[in-house]
């Protein structure tokens, strides 16, 4: 294999321009490439098989609510009592923040492909360089030279696609409530739903990492 791997597609011209301009003066491009939006876009699975029953549930208990709150107030209707009838009828608009948080997972698919359209990877003769889109039009770059890519590891997946594994942050979260809850959040960071990983990885390994065995492989 040469030192020099195309990328699966030529990058749009907005991407390679951000490419060019990251790139330091004798700095070698060895490969670029872009993750696979379908498989990003499948990442969101999960999120919508929650998020069919959470918006029904939100929207039943809107539209009950609504319901309810349309018993009162009439002529011939209870009327509630205190004077508090102008915001017992607000009551319903309390659902709607829920209603939009199913949305949003059951559009997710939709955004996690559009960000994939949006981010790159390059992988130069001095260091591992990532592209993310995040919000506002905002732009997250990570850089990882040699010496923090000797933890990598790869992922294969049945599609033929595969992941690059360069860091991965666990975050402690804690929920107030009645009662304290803690959990933990993983956020993998590198060449995330890549076609030919394998070649991607012997590639950044030979130039990069030359003294390093090949990393653990995990199959999914």
């Amino acid at each position: 294999m040469d030192d020099l791997l195309d990328g699966d597609d030529r990058l749009p011209s907005e991407l390679d321009e951000r490419v060019q301009a990251e790139l330091q003066s004798g700095e070698r491009l060895l490969w670029v490439g872009q993750p696979d939006p379908m498989r990003m876009a499948k990442q969101a699975l999960p999120a919508v098989l929650f998020g069919i029953p959470w918006t029904a549930f939100a929207i039943f208990w809107v539209a009950g609510a609504a319901t309810m709150m349309g018993g009162f107030g009439g002529e011939d209707r209870p009327q509630i009592p205190g004077g508090f009838g102008g915001l017992f009828s607000c009551f319903p608009l309390f659902g709607l923040p829920f209603i939009l948080i199913g949305l949003a997972m059951l559009t997710s698919p939709y955004w996690l492909y559009r960000q994939a359209k949006q981010t790159c990877y390059a992988l130069t003769d001095r260091r591992a360089i990532l592209w993310q889109s995040g919000f506002w039009g905002s732009v997250n770059v990570r850089s990882y030279r040699p010496d923090a890519l000797g933890k990598m590891t790869r992922t294969d997946y049945a599609d033929g696609t595969g992941d690059l594994i360069f860091e991965e942050l666990l975050t402690l979260n804690s929920h107030r409530s009645s009662r304290a809850t803690m959990n933990t959040t993983m956020t993998r960071h590198g060449f995330i739903a890549i076609r030919k990983v394998r070649e991607v990885e012997m590639l950044l390994r030979r130039v990069l990492l030359p003294d390093e065995n090949e990393g653990t492989i995990e199959k999914a």
